[in-house]
């Protein structure tokens, strides 16, 4: 899974939102880290409604435009939690290699 996908699923995780919402909360998430663009969060959420793992959960008027919200299916909760299980056994298997490093071992 990609690092914007994941975030994005991270962020729909607290709860339905809409797209400025998500775009702010993957950029707190990450730490500033990962800015998305409208375009590319909009074309993600087209193709993660495709695959199942989130779909639209309302639609608000506000100043005459049409602020739609989304939200995680079951499908995409448990996708998010297995990818972040794989990512946390990977973190441990690093973090367990580098302790001979961190006490001044040869690397």
């Amino acid at each position: 899974m990609q690092e914007p996908t994941f975030l994005i699923l991270t962020a729909l995780a607290a709860g339905p939102q809409h797209g400025y919402g998500v775009i702010a909360d993957v950029e707190g998430i990450s730490g500033g880290q990962v800015r998305l663009r409208a375009g590319t969060l909009y074309a993600a959420f087209d193709r993660l409604q495709a695959e199942g793992l989130i779909t639209e959960d309302r639609e608000e008027i506000v100043d005459g435009r049409v602020r739609r919200y989304y939200k995680l299916t079951g499908d995409g909760a448990t996708r998010l939690a297995a990818e972040a299980e794989r990512m946390h056994r990977h973190a441990r298997a690093a973090t367990v290699r580098l302790r001979p490093l961190a006490s001044g071992g040869a690397a």
